[in-house]
């Protein structure tokens, strides 16, 4: 990680004011560390995680001296894990710079192109193009087979389960993919630049062979910069005669608490106003924090069933949604089983780092939460990553297609893969990936 030189006081005080406003379940007020050096940083971080991490009262607490930089000593601080709970996996440290473009602006520092990394098999593919993006420009399609990247061979990036050349260190970087076709290979070379995000890329309403209605639409980021685009996307679905309803969350990391209780109210419809969709919970020092998101009001009548695609990437707000809308419809998921991660932050930023701690834990209307292994698939399939997203012939898409008929889950094919995303300490999220982000 980056960003620890510079004074971020000011910096903090505007992320707090933000948190507030978009409704941060109560949020930590720390202001960061009041001087840069790493023994003051070390000094903040040491006070901050002991009042306001989730795990405060039983986490680790060694002395801050003999630490060289502010990683390593957030590394020792991270609760250890008991029987019941894993070791934290979720807390993170990210430069602010980037955290605020992605999370203030909606725009982010990229090539645009997502692959199938985590799974460390081959092929290698892409498997998601940002819109608007310099590999969305260049032609880049998802199932697009990789040769090398910067030439390193597909064989070598597995190997090694290296994939940072995917993230570049500043506009202008350079990224040369080797792609194989049907008449040998074609190289493109993708040139950095910021573009802005475009969480919901896809919403349709597909007619199925039954002659019911679904509307489907692929959520990428849970960002303020979605909640209009979700909204008209649910209005154009019941002005069409959807009855039916398909959310494609495989490839969501997740985001902000507020849009996802915005999504759930959007499909709850009218007569669910202010019944409770999330339950926050911090530590015992906080618990006047403790807070409770609650479903609004919105237009047009419940979708009583939902279908929820899903896999290791899906993660935090992804799986709010998925165990938040559980009281309330019958939610089923295809595909694989879920990050877990039923916690959130309030991140507080310090001298140009933004610390994303786990604040709080989250449960549903009924209690129930604590899927520290990820929410299972209802209906096990794997993603093959070929094909477009809300294709009928896309693998996920037609699966899900196929119990909005049937009621019966499809055959998987091969089972759904398993990944070490998101579960050790100390794995690095693949570029695209956006895991844990923060819930808010």
């Amino acid at each position: 990680m980056t960003g620890f030189a510079g004074n971020g006081r000011l910096a903090a005080v505007a992320l707090a004011a933000a948190l507030t406003a978009c409704g941060g379940g109560g949020g930590s007020a720390s202001s960061g560390s009041a001087s840069c050096d790493v023994a003051s940083q070390n000094a903040w971080l040491r006070g901050y995680m002991r009042d306001w991490y989730f795990w405060a009262s039983v986490a680790p607490n060694p002395d801050p001296a003999g630490y060289t930089t502010v990683q390593d000593y957030f590394n020792a601080l991270l609760y250890p894990g008991d029987t019941v709970v894993p070791k934290d996996r979720w807390s993170y440290i990210e430069d602010s710079a980037r955290y605020n473009q992605f999370f203030g602006e909606g725009k982010t520092l990229g090539y645009g192109m997502s692959v199938n990394g985590l799974e460390l098999t081959l092929p290698l593919k892409v498997r998601y193009v940002d819109p608007g993006s310099p590999a969305a420009t260049a032609g880049l399609k998802r199932g697009d087979v990789i040769d090398s990247i910067n030439g390193r061979t597909s064989a070598e990036l597995i190997a090694a389960n290296d994939f940072a050349a995917l993230t570049p260190g500043q506009a202008g970087d350079v990224l040369t993919v080797v792609i194989e076709t049907a008449g040998g290979t074609k190289t493109v070379a993708l040139t950095a630049t910021t573009y802005d995000l475009v969480p919901v890329p896809t919403s349709t309403v597909v007619t199925l062979g039954n002659g019911t209605k679904a509307g489907y639409l692929v959520l990428k980021d849970f960002i303020t910069q979605a909640e209009t685009p979700l909204a008209n996307a649910l209005a154009q679905f019941r002005a069409a005669g959807a009855t039916e309803l398909i959310v494609d969350l495989r490839y969501n990391g997740g985001g902000r608490v507020s849009t996802a209780t915005l999504l759930a109210s959007l499909i709850s419809g009218a007569g669910r106003n202010g019944q409770v969709f999330a339950r926050l919970t911090y530590n015992a020092q906080h618990s006047g924090s403790n807070n409770a998101f609650t479903l609004s009001t919105e237009p047009g009548p419940a979708f009583a069933r939902v279908v929820v695609i899903t896999g290791t990437r899906t993660c935090s707000a992804s799986e709010l949604l998925v165990n938040g809308l559980k009281p309330y419809a019958d939610v089923v998921t295809i595909g694989g089983t879920t990050c877990g991660k039923p916690f959130g932050f309030n991140p507080v930023e310090s001298c140009g780092s933004t610390f994303s701690v786990v604040n709080f834990e989250t449960v549903n209307a009924l209690g129930e939460g604590r899927y520290y292994n990820g929410i299972a698939a209802t209906c096990p399939v794997s993603d093959d990553f070929s094909g477009e997203l809300g294709d009928p012939s896309e693998k996920l898409t037609a699966a899900a297609e196929s119990y909005l008929q049937t009621g019966v889950c499809p055959p998987p094919g091969v089972a759904a893969q398993s990944s070490p995303f998101g579960r050790k300490r100390g794995f690095t999220a693949h570029p695209g990936d956006r895991i844990g982000r923060r819930m808010e």
